[in-house]
């Protein structure tokens, strides 16, 4: 059987040095914002070029309290993909505001800055683009198109840690950038965590309160705030895995390309690059209209496949009462029937991607 992505494969590879680094947490009895947090906000921030990281409890936390970091509540709209996980859309909500759909790119599965632009109005205060599955958003277009219109934009990195676009790595763009250390993520911790960052001082410190019930001192509370903090035994987890972060996503990019060299079939549509932009593979996603036989093919011989996303957020149920149609999002319609993910992880072997992908080709 070859998994989507085999957990224990990594964890074995750094077993001492996790282990290690999680009974010195265990020994020091410092369990909640302590020094390897700290620790690790400052490595993230140097990594990924920006002045502020705040650990938060997951990347759906991250997105929330960087929209209220932002003031952004009732009455206002915020822009984002409809081909994403329902996170990126549901804090919208639980902010207050009204989410907006503009369509993807066929080739990039991401939003698409022309369609953006279609659908600012007064009421836009935010965009939040994703950089899905490891590949970069078009940020230059949307982040002149927002400066230009006075709006916010919060990236959703949560599949995208490391990736670039242009040089600058992808959460160093917009007002903020939020991230997820979830198990299966790039960059993992054991459970769940994440992280903002912002070049914004004044942003970091609303976010440094929002996250520990709003305060500034021990029962001393200056907003109202969430319980929503980056534990030590996960920060201490994931300063491990970040000094081989470049290396994961390395084994990554090279799974990837051992799929395009292996993978034949004419009726497959591999996922785009681009040149301005390092793809860091959180997912390697094919388009094919034979998807389900491809799938059963696949799942037969015992290999695992997943639809990310099978229904597209403009046609789940909690948002069925939007005003907006659903008949302006064809490409993430057409995305939907027709997208493909492969197993996806560093440790992947070339024998193992050959086998895929033989089973791939046979389905045609």
């Amino acid at each position: 059987m070859i998994p989507m992505v085999d957990l224990g494969r990594q964890y074995r590879l750094l077993k001492e040095e996790i282990d290690n680094a999680i009974l010195d947490v265990l020994n020091s009895s410092q369990f909640i914002l302590g020094p390897n947090c700290r620790e690790l906000e400052k490595e993230i921030a140097a990594y990924l070029g920006v002045s502020h990281a705040i650990g938060v409890a997951n990347g759906t936390d991250a997105l929330l309290l960087a929209l209220e970091a932002c003031g952004i509540g009732p009455g206002d709209e915020v822009i984002t993909t409809p081909f994403t996980f329902i996170a990126t859309a549901e804090v919208i909500a639980l902010a207050g505001a009204a989410p907006v759909f503009a369509d993807i790119l066929p080739d990039t599965f991401n939003i698409d800055p022309r369609e953006v632009e279609k659908k600012i109005t007064r009421k836009t205060r935010a965009v939040i683009p994703v950089h899905l599955f490891g590949m970069p958003a078009d940020m230059d277009p949307i982040m002149d198109l927002c400066r230009r219109k006075g709006v916010r934009v919060i990236e959703d990195c949560a599949q995208s840690f490391g990736a670039e676009y242009r040089g600058r790595k992808t959460g160093s763009f917009g007002d903020c950038g939020c991230f997820s250390f979830f198990p299966s993520k790039n960059l993992a911790c054991c459970g769940d965590g994440g992280m903002v960052v912002t070049e914004d001082p004044g942003i970091a410190e609303r976010i440094r309160l929002l996250r520990n019930h709003g305060s500034r001192a021990k029962y001393m509370h200056g907003i109202i705030g969430h319980n929503s903090r980056l534990d030590e035994i996960q920060a201490a987890v994931l300063r491990v895995k970040l000094k081989r972060i470049d290396a994961f996503n390395e084994g990554r990019r090279k799974a990837a390309g051992l799929y395009r060299r292996y993978i034949t079939g004419k009726d497959v549509r591999l996922p785009g690059e681009r040149e301005e932009s390092r793809h860091v593979y959180h997912q390697f996603t094919v388009r094919s209209a034979l998807r389900d036989r491809i799938a059963a093919r696949l799942n037969k011989n015992g290999v695992s496949t997943a639809i990310y996303y099978p229904v597209p957020l403009h046609r789940q149920e909690v948002f069925s009462g939007m005003k907006q149609s659903a008949e302006d999002l064809p490409c993430a319609d057409a995305c939907a029937r027709e997208v493909l993910s492969l197993p996806m992880f560093p440790e992947l072997s070339e024998e193992e991607i050959r086998l895929i992908s033989s089973i791939v080709n046979s389905a045609f």
